[in-house]
């Protein structure tokens, strides 16, 4: 019988199929991927990608439950301080990066022998 991961290890296989989920659902929606999991000196962007001359970033957040919250409510303003400072180093270290830009939050929330639910919240951080 195998040992049950400890928590920090389930939380980033979780994290990682969300983001696997996320990067599925939006390019079946048309959404270009530049990037996925790029880390700056501010923190890490999950998700980069473009739609119709628009450079998205996403963050993903994927729970297995509600009991502490919706997956999009852990973005907290703290995080959207990250985020911004984030995108704003990846802005210069990519000048030739389309001028309009937005974030996004793809929330996953996975219930056992359930399909997943996925809401997309666009433009989030302003």
């Amino acid at each position: 019988m195998g040992e049950v991961p400890p928590v920090n290890k389930r939380r980033q296989a979780l994290g990682r199929w969300g983001e696997e989920i996320a990067t599925r659902y939006l390019e079946g929606r048309g959404y270009a991927i530049l990037a996925r999991n790029l880390r700056t000196a501010h923190g890490e962007l999950d998700i980069v990608a473009s739609k119709e001359g628009m450079l998205v970033f996403v963050e993903v957040k994927a729970r297995s439950s509600v009991d502490y919250g919706f997956p999009e409510e852990a973005v907290s303003l703290r995080k959207q301080a990250h985020l911004l400072a984030a995108a704003e180093a990846y802005l210069a270290q990519h000048p030739d990066s389309p001028e309009t830009w937005q974030f996004d939050i793809i929330a996953i929330t996975f219930r056992t022998g359930q399909v997943p639910e996925i809401e997309h919240f666009e433009n989030v951080i302003r």
